[in-house]
């Protein structure tokens, strides 16, 4: 038990740590999470003030704030509180005899660098996408994710407001998807991880980009503004799934672009139930009347 213990507190300290060094410089730039963060987040929204696809919006949209603090949130506090339970998971697999080696399906550690960024960049974002697919599927997942679709004015910081439960549904698959990668070293994952922020920022933005015949491989924010769509296709539980990648949609036929004016409006029926603070957002979803 002692080493459980341990593991966690160890765990715990090292994410605040690192957390501390990125803010105040200590961390190389390339891998520097926070700032990355920030950098990424500067340049898109100045982007939306400078070539603005619905100009009626206002540059302080609505919830602008509540956005940026989830963006905060999720990616640095949560992340931290959440870090000790995750290795402790990983000690308890490792005592039982689970390894990343023991699930490796590809081993991918002889292909050139540049290969396997790309292989484990389609791998995640597929199984992103699948999971995403389950949120808006299953009802006890989608109590959660309405967090995300609450939101009415889009804008890139609108891309990090997710309930944290997301959290806990996502990263164990992401986990998985890392492992079946044999050889694959996540030292290097930095590299995806600041191009997904970006593709998500900007999918989420007040910017009309379409990507021209990239449009059917990645994400644009016309095609994921749908995915917002307060009205759906009738039948179906959502459109556009895509988190960077456009190109699974495609595949498994759930694309959906009738048109690009941006004017649409956005939710789900019933998301004046939704609570507008940040406390009871992150609460929500653990009540029968939630659901």
């Amino acid at each position: 038990m002692e080493k459980y213990i341990t593991a966690f507190i160890d765990s715990f300290v090292n994410s605040v740590d690192w957390t501390w060094q990125s803010i105040v410089f200590e961390v190389p730039w390339y891998t520097n999470y926070f700032w990355g963060l920030m950098a990424i987040s500067l340049l898109v929204w100045g982007l939306e003030i400078a070539f603005p696809w619905r100009k009626e919006q206002s540059i302080f949209r609505r919830d602008f704030w509540l956005d940026g603090f989830y963006m905060f949130f999720n990616f640095f506090v949560f992340a931290i509180i959440i870090s000790g339970f995750y290795r402790l998971l990983e000690v308890l697999f490792k005592d039982i005899g689970v390894s990343a080696e023991s699930l490796t399906i590809i081993n991918i550690s002889g292909l050139p660098m540049w290969a396997q960024l790309v292989i484990f960049f389609i791998i995640l974002d597929f199984v992103q996408w699948f999971t995403h697919v389950l949120l808006h599927k299953y009802p006890f997942l989608w109590r959660y994710h309405k967090i995300h679709h609450s939101v009415k004015e889009m804008g890139f910081a609108a891309h990090l407001r997710y309930h944290w439960m997301e959290n806990i549904f996502y990263k164990p698959l992401k986990t998985i998807g890392v492992m079946v990668l044999g050889g694959f070293e996540p030292e290097q994952a930095y590299i995806v991880h600041f191009i997904a922020i970006t593709i998500g920022h900007i999918n989420h933005s007040n910017i009309k980009i379409t990507w021209g015949p990239l449009k059917y491989i990645v994400n644009n924010p016309v095609m994921h503004l749908y995915h917002h769509s307060y009205v759906l296709p009738k039948g179906t539980y959502g459109v556009n799934f895509g988190i960077s990648l456009s190109l699974w949609d495609y595949i498994f036929k759930t694309n959906y672009v009738p048109e690009d004016s941006g004017t649409i409006e956005l939710g789900f029926p019933g998301d004046e139930k939704v609570p507008k603070d940040f406390i009871r957002q992150i609460t929500y979803g653990f009540r029968k009347r939630d659901k």
